[in-house]
């Protein structure tokens, strides 16, 4: 019976570069085999031996945050040469500034409704007050409503 040594496969890091990996392997926790995308990204972009360098730097128990940045900007990089996960975020705050002033009109909204004042508008968005119109009609009372062409 022939003796087979059982060993771990190696981590996606050691196996990207071709090398043997080792039972302290820096890169085997944090770049499993099953995420061999997670190291290419990382390395296209950083480098494998700038990656070392920062884990070994970096306490133990932030490595894997450290991991998980690098791997989120690598791939965010490769998506956005230029701004990376900045014009993600920047997106994203543009999204949510838009959606606070979507919110806003709507509870404006709501709350002209709930308080019972319709506004009353003519054709025009214009306001139609107590005083008479510009052809000497008097107008009944009502609240500026502005249309979508005012803005």
């Amino acid at each position: 019976m022939a003796s087979s040594s059982y060993s771990n496969p190696p981590c996606a890091a050691c196996k990207f570069l071709r090398r043997k990996c080792m039972p302290n392997c820096i890169f085997a926790p944090y770049f499993p085999p099953e995420e061999p995308q997670k190291f290419a990204n990382v390395h296209k972009i950083f480098g494998a031996s700038n990656v070392s360098k920062l884990l070994h730097e970096v306490q133990p128990h932030q490595r894997e945050d450290a991991v998980n940045s690098l791997a989120y900007e690598a791939e965010a990089r490769l998506k956005d040469p230029v701004y990376g996960c900045v014009g993600a975020i920047s997106v994203l705050q543009r999204q949510v500034i838009r959606l606070q002033r979507e919110l806003e009109a709507t509870n404006a909204d709501l709350n002209r409704y709930t308080c019972n004042e319709m506004p009353t508008a003519n054709q025009f968005g214009r306001r139609i007050g107590h005083a008479n119109d510009s052809y000497g009609h008097h107008q009944t009372p009502g609240l500026y409503y502005p249309s979508q062409w005012n803005n």
